[in-house]
């Protein structure tokens, strides 16, 4: 089905009902709906860790960017619940929102804020592992990680409505895609050692030598100087610092420079083993989910309904907005990698990105509502394919932060298998999708 045709029969479905007397609540249930809600996702989940990770270019401290991030993303949840969960007649087995949350569903409630848990956690970690280890990297191996384990778990949960002579295959695409990714980032990691010991033993990019002096720590190098003609400020003739180039020993100097999390002399390793941590954490929080709103151990008493998704989701957030409060709250008097200490006041006090902050909140709660409505639909193994996010961050990565600008021949060749194994990856997952009765 197209896209175009499903989005046809949501409407004239919803026209239908106003017509016949009233709206039910809307749910997704055909596979036309359940593929246009993953793409969205997509979109939605490939987005917002640009913009964390901008944030963190730009120095402000990863506590008080979560701290911001949690209570819009908590928020897009009691939107989806308030809205999509409670507008409308409930329908046969699927009470509303507001009716469930006087049910005594709590097997269901505690798998759907188990799931919860796993994601603040694996969230909190790549927000430290994309300082370390890039952007797209960390999103091409922790997604991974989750399809490999995550879309196995909910093939099984399932009932196996999904394909499995497509969807495997789709698995094993995404596990190829982390043998990439890990050799993309050790291939840009050899090429940006290679721009700075050229910058340390006095020659630049520019070819203009440097005072060896200079050179003496990664902290401690700065950009060449330039012609004063061309630093000047037109409108007030004062200097003003002009930017070095994407992919330069002098930009990576500057960015090290302006971040606020340092990363030169850190060990390789601990931003993939971060990385590896948070992909697990990930892999589980889908069929946490699943059990939430499916019951598949049968623990609800007779009568009792499921957990409908918008449900179950506000649970599941309202669970993840716990933890990354307490936690980050502890990481602003006790922060980890060396990162400077802080204080609710002082975070309150730091306006400086709010907005963004918000605004990837706000992205992560619809995507994964999104993700969630079409795996309830066409199953969660399906949906998993809402982890090709790489598809979307790799190009914010290049497009805003100059990665693999100015990196070598190999390294562009390892990118473009990469990010072509994800396309292979994410058609045929979608391709195996099924219907859930």
């Amino acid at each position: 089905m197209e896209f175009g045709e499903a989005s046809t029969i949501l409407i004239e479905k919803v026209t239908e009902r106003s017509l016949s007397g009233g709206l039910e609540m809307f749910v997704v249930e055909s596979k036309g709906g359940a593929i246009l809600c993953m793409l969205m996702s997509l979109l939605f989940l490939g987005t917002w860790p640009a913009v964390l990770a901008f944030l963190e270019r730009r120095g402000r401290l990863p506590q008080h960017t979560y701290l911001d991030y949690s209570i819009t993303n908590l928020l897009a949840a009691v939107i989806i619940a308030l809205t999509l969960g409670q507008m409308g007649d409930a329908k046969p087995g699927m009470p509303n929102f507001i009716t469930q949350l006087s049910q005594d569903n709590w097997p269901s409630v505690l798998f759907a804020m188990a799931g919860g848990v796993v994601l603040s956690i694996g969230n909190l970690s790549t927000q430290y592992a994309w300082a370390l280890v890039g952007l797209s990297v960390v999103e091409v191996v922790s997604s991974s990680i989750t399809v490999v384990i995550g879309t196995t778990l909910n093939y099984f949960l399932d009932d196996k409505i999904n394909k499995a002579d497509i969807l495997f295959p789709g698995v094993a695409c995404f596990l190829i895609a982390v043998i990439f990714g890990s050799l993309v980032h050790s291939s840009n990691a050899s090429d940006n050692k290679r721009k700075l010991s050229h910058l340390s033993s006095g020659v630049t990019d520019r070819g203009n030598k440097i005072n060896s002096d200079s050179t003496k720590g990664a902290s401690s190098l700065t950009q060449t100087s330039i012609d004063k003609a061309n630093s000047m400020d037109p409108e007030n003739g004062k200097e003003s610092k002009v930017g070095a180039a994407f992919g330069t020993a002098e930009f990576l100097i500057e960015l090290e420079n302006k971040r606020s999390i340092k990363v030169f002399d850190r060990s390789v390793w601990l931003g993939l083993a971060i990385t590896f941590f948070s992909g697990v954490c990930f892999s589980l929080f889908s069929p946490a989910f699943n059990l939430a709103t499916n019951d598949q151990f049968h623990l609800l008493e007779k009568g009792v309904p499921h957990l409908v998704v918008y449900t179950a989701f506000f649970y599941f957030s309202v669970c993840c907005f716990v933890v990354a409060i307490v936690l980050n709250i502890i990481f602003l008097y006790r922060p980890i990698l060396n990162l400077p200490k802080s204080s609710f006041k002082a975070y309150l006090a730091d306006s400086n990105g709010r907005c963004w902050a918000f605004l990837a909140g706000f992205l992560c709660g619809f995507g994964n509502g999104l993700q969630f409505m079409g795996g309830q639909a066409a199953g969660y193994a399906a949906a998993d394919a809402v982890q090709a996010l790489p598809l979307v961050s790799t190009f914010w990565a290049i497009l805003l932060f100059g990665e693999y600008r100015k990196s070598s021949r190999r390294t562009y060749i390892l990118l473009v298998s990469m990010l072509l194994m994800f396309i292979v990856a994410v058609g045929v997952l979608m391709a195996s999708s099924g219907h859930r009765k």
